[in-house]
């Protein structure tokens, strides 16, 4: 694809109003929304017969409303494979961002419905998945670094305010000169936190943003499952 070529996007949310301001959103970062459906079989179908770049979907959809769109967002990878997936749920629930990164981290986003309405957030996570990156929403960061961080003899609890800022951002998918624009930090600062926090955390530093997420994940799930999230 040429690069002022805009991304194509599919959208999939049984409600017709954030179906429709998803797409607003997504249009006012200059995508391009090529399909609005409300099931993940017409969300399927959509894929299949447009060839979007990135499909954003719901978690909770017909018919049963529980995970439908995770299901539907792997079904997609498997016939897919460089379609990238954005799921938005309305619930910061790490157990939902585990089930759709279980099998792999590249190319996938977990955000809540909230970012809608910043289409800076979403419009980012588009470009990362296109890319083969990953996004996690930061308050699921948030939420799995809280609950480890109070275990005992956990290493989260030894990083500093500043290097779970790091993390969060890190996890966001954003590479070390991104995270030094968000924290207002020089690049090297931001080199010195991140190699703080892998040997803190016990992880090896992969170039791979996707990777880097994955590990950090991977983590915190282990460190976390000891205590409810």
């Amino acid at each position: 694809m040429a690069e002022d070529t805009p991304l194509r996007v599919a959208i999939a949310d049984d409600h017709y109003l954030v179906r429709e301001g998803t797409r607003h959103a997504l249009e006012a970062g200059g995508l391009e929304v090529v399909a609005t459906v409300g099931t993940p079989a017409e969300l399927e179908q959509a894929v299949a017969a447009l060839e979007p770049d990135v499909v954003v979907t719901d978690i909770r959809m017909p018919p049963t409303h529980h995970t439908e769109g995770i299901e539907a967002a792997h079904r997609i990878r498997a016939a897919h494979p460089d379609v990238g997936v954005v799921v938005l749920s309305q619930y910061a629930d790490a157990t939902y961002a585990f089930e759709l990164l279980g099998q792999g981290t590249a190319g996938f986003a977990y955000l809540l419905k909230e970012r809608v309405g910043d289409p800076r957030q979403l419009v980012h996570a588009v470009g990362e998945v296109a890319r083969g990156g990953s996004v996690i929403d930061p308050d699921v960061v948030g939420l799995l670094v809280r609950a480890t961080a109070h275990q005992r003899n956990s290493p989260v609890a030894t990083l500093t305010d500043r290097e779970r800022q790091v993390l969060a951002c890190m996890a966001q998918g954003r590479t070390n000169a991104a995270i030094a624009d968000e924290l207002c930090l020089s690049a090297s600062s931001i080199e010195k936190h991140v190699t703080a926090i892998f040997s803190k955390l016990g992880l090896q530093d992969e170039p791979q943003t996707h990777r880097r997420v994955a590990a950090v994940l991977t983590y915190l799930r282990d460190a976390g499952r000891a205590q409810p999230l």
